[in-house]
């Protein structure tokens, strides 16, 4: 993963033409906010979410939180969505039902366009990439790798779920969700999800099972939908101060061993090698 990259733990959906959801973000503590254009908002008031999208972003962000907007599939609609929403406040766009790389280069390509006119800096616009079908999980690589401005993927478990002919269980997303992470990590972008329903948050406690075993599989962060999982979000994608004690000791012991001349150096019972010391220094930059 880029050493540049946000690190973003939570990212909360909140409907954009909302006005109580987006004026009461910054009392959730996420990291960043997904205003949507998309899913939460009825087709009759697609343009008043578009006319209302840049205003909210400055509210959500106010308390330094990141401001992202979640566009329309159908190139009409992503087009009016971008019209709307590429602007300094922004800082990515969620790009739903990605099936392959050439719709990133697409909107890569106007996103270049609208930067330009707006006297933004290039490439200050990201793209987060929902792959929410079977179609764009058999295309990963082809995604992961189209757009310098991808900064990540995440499956649509719903959608996913749908499109597959299967219920969202933590069992049926386990193998959809691990192929997430291995395509962001051949692309050195980040992996965003859990193998669970991002519908299901009702069962906070289970929840919180899922997210520690999201980061065991090599998440950094998730979207959700609901603030009572922001909290866990943070917590659990974030290194505790022992994770991070141990981390640096590990380091300075498989560092001291390269000054002596060791390739492998023995840690706390353990045979500390180049890729053990390679996962404590991303726990390091993860705590900076």
């Amino acid at each position: 993963m880029k050493s540049d990259f946000p690190l973003w733990r939570s990212m909360l959906f909140i409907p954009a033409h909302r006005d109580d959801f987006v004026g009461k973000a910054s009392q959730r503590g996420a990291d960043a906010y997904v205003l949507d254009l998309e899913d939460s908002v009825p087709e009759a008031l697609k343009n008043e979410a578009r006319e209302a999208v840049v205003s909210a972003a400055d509210i959500v962000a106010q308390d330094g939180a990141a401001a992202l907007v979640r566009i329309n599939q159908g190139l009409s609609q992503a087009t009016a969505d971008l019209e709307a929403c590429v602007h300094p406040g922004v800082q990515a766009i969620v790009v739903p039902k990605v099936v392959s790389g050439s719709q990133l280069q697409e909107l890569s390509e106007h996103i270049d366009k609208l930067e330009a006119k707006r006297s933004i800096t290039q490439g200050h616009t990201r793209l987060i990439a929902q792959i929410e079908c079977v179609h764009g999980l058999a295309n990963l690589d082809d995604i992961a790798g189209s757009s310098k401005r991808l900064l990540g993927m995440s499956l649509g478990s719903e959608d996913f779920s749908a499109s597959a002919g299967m219920e969202p269980t933590p069992e049926g997303l386990l193998a959809p969700n691990q192929a997430i992470v291995f395509a962001c990590r051949r692309a050195g972008i980040s992996p965003f999800g859990f193998p669970a329903s991002i519908a299901d948050f009702s069962d906070i406690e289970r929840f919180r099972n899922t997210i520690h075993f999201a980061r065991q599989l090599g998440f950094v962060g998730a979207l959700c939908i609901h603030p009572s999982q922001v909290a866990i979000l943070n917590e659990k994608f974030a290194p505790s101060e022992a994770e991070i004690e141990r981390a640096q000791a590990l380091i300075d012991a498989y560092e001291q061993g390269l000054s002596e001349g060791k390739g492998a150096v023995e840690f706390q019972g353990s045979m500390v090698d180049a890729p053990v010391a390679a996962r404590a220094r991303e726990i390091l930059r993860r705590a900076s």
